[in-house]
Parts: structure tokens; sequence; C-alpha cells
């Protein structure tokens, strides 16, 4: 009897498991969202111009305000997440302010005080990026996150860790990437990419025992970079795997995802 195969992941997933499967990419995606894109190595302070500075307990309007800075008194900005800064009062309360306040606070010499916006320019030139993407994988769910570094503006490289989740068997698979864009200037800038990696497969209980294994991986893929706003960006690609399995026959598996990432 031949060996029956456990590295393709069967399609059609349970409601339960694409339930999970939704429910921790928002929560990774939400990880990265409120991820710190910018920490000051020395506290710059600026003095309140408006009639108040309102502190939340978190970036995003959606934290309560717990603490109001009057005019005339002064903050230190301790970071940044987004569009949101975390300051220190007199008082020595920490809180989180929005950029539109922030945008009418004063240098201590009386002078307006700029905070820079990242646009497309910073997009076309950041070192650093990082993300979250969702999709299919031989007829299968996957998440996978992702960092890179850009060795030049057309050059990077990339580390992707993925969870796949199928019927029969699950998975991990984790890769070390080359990426090249030919115009990293444009908005929606095309990539192709060239990788090589490692997949374990997780058969799930059946009538035919079978036993987890680990096989080498390679692929090569093309996609887009779609910058969004401020450091966001969107990101969606398409991946062609080979399988080295123990077994006569390679197998082959296409994948597709797409997801958010940010970039510093």
């Amino acid at each position: 009897m031949s060996e029956p195969s456990t590295t393709t992941i069967p399609s059609t997933p349970q409601p339960i498991k694409s339930a999970r499967f939704g429910w921790l990419a928002v929560v990774v995606l939400q990880i990265f969202l409120t991820a710190p894109v910018q920490a000051a190595d020395e506290y710059r302070t600026v003095a309140v111009a408006d009639p108040y500075l309102e502190m939340r307990t978190g970036p995003g309007r959606g934290y309560p305000i717990f603490h109001v800075v009057d005019r005339g008194e002064s903050v230190d900005i301790i970071m940044q997440r987004t569009d949101w800064y975390q300051v220190r009062a007199e008082n020595g309360k920490e809180g989180w302010v929005d950029r539109e306040q922030m945008e009418q606070t004063l240098q201590p010499d009386g002078d307006q005080i700029s905070f820079e916006r990242a646009d497309i320019e910073d997009f076309t030139n950041a070192r650093w990026e990082a993300g979250l993407l969702s999709g299919d994988f031989g007829g299968s769910n996957i998440i996978s996150m992702y960092g890179g570094y850009s060795l030049t503006p057309n050059v990077s490289v990339e580390f992707w860790g993925s969870r796949i989740l199928g019927n029969s068997s699950n998975g991990w698979m984790a890769s070390v990437n080359v990426v090249h864009e030919a115009w990293p200037e444009w908005r929606v800038s095309p990539f192709f990419t060239l990788g090589a990696g490692a997949i374990r497969t997780e058969p799930k209980t059946t009538i035919v025992a079978t036993e987890d294994r680990t096989d080498q991986i390679g692929h090569v893929g093309a996609g887009f970079r779609i910058y969004a706003t401020r450091r966001f960006l969107l990101r969606a690609e398409y991946k062609s795997y080979v399988v080295f399995t123990s077994r006569d026959e390679n197998e082959e598996i296409e994948e597709w995802k797409v997801g958010f990432a940010f970039f510093f």
C-alpha cells in the first residue's frame, strides 16, 4: 500500500474553524496597527496653546478621556503610534493625544511646532516593514505574518511565518524571501519574490495512521504593494510552491493572500 499524502491540506474548512481563523487575524492585526512607529530617544517638551489638551487612556478615539492639561502647561512627548502621541503631563500622568491637538502646541520658545506626516516618499524609502496577510493555500485557510528589511530601494529580504488550517490536517510554514520591486516610487508598486523554507504538516486522526512530517519548500511569486495612508499599505500576492517530499513525486501548491502592513 502506498504512503498517504500528508502535505496537501484539503479545502472547505468548517465554519467554526473559519471563525477562529478570522478572530486570530483580527487580534494580530490589532497588534500591528497599534505597534509603536516612532519612539523618542530624548523627550521633547511642548506647551499647550489651546484652552486644554485631552489625554486618553489609549491611542484611539474609542479610549476614554481621563485627564485634561490646561493652556500654558507643558507635556513631554514619549512616543508616537500612527497619529497618536503618548505624553506625560507636569503632574506625572501619562496619556495619549491625537495629532490634531498636538499640532496646536508650541515649542518652549513660543514657535509653532510641526509634526511630520509620512507620505509616499517615506513609503518608497522605508527600511523596515511588517504585516499580516490571510488567504488560500491549496484550498486551505492560511494566515501569515512577516517582517522585511530593504537592502536597497529595489531589493528587500523578508522573513515569513504562517499557520495553515485544513479539514484533514493543519500545518506551519516558515520561509525567507528575496523581493524585487522595479518601480518602488509608484503608489501601486508591483514586485516579484523568490524564496525557500520549510513546511510542517500535522495530520488529524484518521482511519489510516499518518505521522507529522517536515518538508523543504521553494517558491516564486508576484504581487502588489499599495500605499494607503500615513504609514500603512495594502499588499496582495500570489505564490507558487514546490514541496520537496520524501516520496517519488514533489507537490505543487498555489497560494493567494491579501492583507495590511506598516512601514517605518
